[in-house]
């Protein structure tokens, strides 16, 4: 067989057992170390064993479970709970306020976390039934908790983003502060969707009664103090990483510590607390830890096959396409690729092959790969929340209340879909949306 015969059939039977139902790491691993096997012989043996020695001298690695340790300690203490009651006596007087504070609600979750998980959990479970029980449509809160919480792979410390960076080896830092701007005009773009179509249609975002609004003086101190909190957190673990006092390791450590210290002082830091986080920490952390050792297998025979000079040949020369022309189709085959398959799935095919190509091809800026991240991980967001297989629409659908149906569900992340478009056009008319804030950052890690 030819080289780029191996190379199709590897990416079909990766594709195949992905399709059949089997886990994302189990699929590409097999397709990796029994390709390696029949290609190289007994010697192939070495190739995982390599690949798990590069994962674990990748130092940035030591992010990912004190930022999901953090987020899960937030959630479970009822830490975010607070914030969003905090939100709700803030922003209850504008019409379209709760959904918006909804919003803001999964920003500042995201700052703390870096996965979708966690703000559709809270979203799902806290800011849904608050907002159905006040007379909000469904459908419009539906797609509000679904792509508020997509933000959380997008804002820093994006966890997406970390895998990226390992299989692309970019500063993972650059990437982080790379997202930043471009999430907070997401977030911006559904802000103001919601306001506008409060103010077009009132029925759908009541205004909350004045009377709940109504509180005591000192409630409502105390009320901001625990609202406060989160913030004080993600300005702590931020503001020391920007200033350069801590590296981004420490920065997660400061983000771990703080959580935990302020669950002990609210007197929420119980056992169970500590199972549960410790457990699903664990349980997340493994996950990426194995999905990334599949994929450097993968890439590592993949571009031996010379896949790589093969695809670059097809785009630049077989097909004649302009630098522009070959993102565009790259980030076609995202949003199609991500109708069915997950971001780690899509990134283990799509990285061996296509992030060499945009090391190569003449865009005019710096800093490319860093910002193809950004495309990347926008995509993923519309991944997230595309029927009929996105995470989060399932997700959502087990954790929303039984009024809200999978039609409901897939009616309502359109209008939110289309933003995250616009976003992606947005970012590659003008790269400096995601390359200014990291070209003009000095941090460590």
């Amino acid at each position: 067989m030819s080289y780029e015969s191996i190379a199709l059939l590897m990416f079909a039977s990766m594709v195949l057992l992905l399709v059949s139902g089997q886990r994302v790491f189990a699929a590409i691993g097999f397709v990796a170390s029994g390709a390696a096997l029949l290609l190289y012989g007994q010697g192939a043996i070495e190739l995982p064993f390599n690949q798990v020695f590069k994962l674990f001298n990748w130092y940035a690695m030591l992010t990912l479970p004190m930022f999901i340790y953090m987020g899960y300690v937030l959630s479970e203490s009822g830490i975010a709970e607070d914030l969003y009651k905090m939100l709700h006596v803030w922003f209850g007087r504008v019409r379209g306020g709760l959904a918006v504070g909804t919003i803001l609600l999964m920003v500042i979750i995201s700052a703390m976390n870096g996965l979708s998980v966690a703000g559709m959990a809270i979203g799902a479970t806290i800011a849904l039934p608050e907002m159905l029980r006040r007379g909000y449509d469904k459908i419009l809160i539906s797609g509000v908790v679904q792509g508020g919480s997509s933000l959380g792979i997008l804002i820093p410390p994006s966890v997406v983003m970390v895998l990226y960076g390992m299989i692309a080896r970019q500063p993972v830092s650059k990437l982080w502060f790379a997202g930043l701007v471009p999430g907070l005009i997401m977030a911006a773009m559904f802000v103001i969707y919601i306001l506008v179509r409060a103010r077009m249609n009132p029925s759908l975002a009541p205004v909350v009664d004045e009377a709940e609004l109504n509180m005591p003086l000192s409630e409502k101190l105390a009320l901001a103090r625990a609202g406060i909190i989160p913030f004080l957190i993600f300005f702590l673990m931020t503001g020391l990483f920007v200033m350069g006092y801590t590296s981004l390791v420490e920065s997660s450590a400061v983000g771990a510590t703080a959580a935990t210290l302020a669950a002990l002082l609210k007197g929420r830091f119980t056992w169970r607390l500590i199972k549960e986080t410790s457990l699903k920490t664990l349980s997340v952390s493994c996950m990426f830890l194995w999905l990334i050792l599949a994929a450097l297998a993968f890439g590592a025979v993949f571009d031996g096959l010379g896949a790589v000079r093969a695809i670059e040949n097809l785009f630049l020369n077989t097909w004649d396409l302009g630098p522009w022309q070959v993102l565009i189709m790259m980030q076609l085959s995202f949003i199609l690729m991500g109708i069915f398959l997950d971001d780690t799935a899509m990134l283990v095919i799509v990285a061996p092959l296509y992030i060499p190509l945009v090391g190569t091809l003449d865009l005019g800026f710096d800093n490319q790969l860093i910002w193809f991240g950004v495309l990347y991980t926008i995509t993923c967001q519309i991944a997230y929340i595309t029927p009929p297989f996105g995470y989060n629409l399932f997700l959502m659908r087990s954790l929303a209340p039984k009024e809200i149906t999978l039609i409901d569900i897939y009616r309502s992340i359109w209008p939110f879909a289309l933003m995250m478009v616009v976003t992606i056009v947005l970012v590659m008319i003008w790269p400096q949306i995601a390359l200014w804030l990291p070209e003009h950052m000095n941090v460590r890690g």
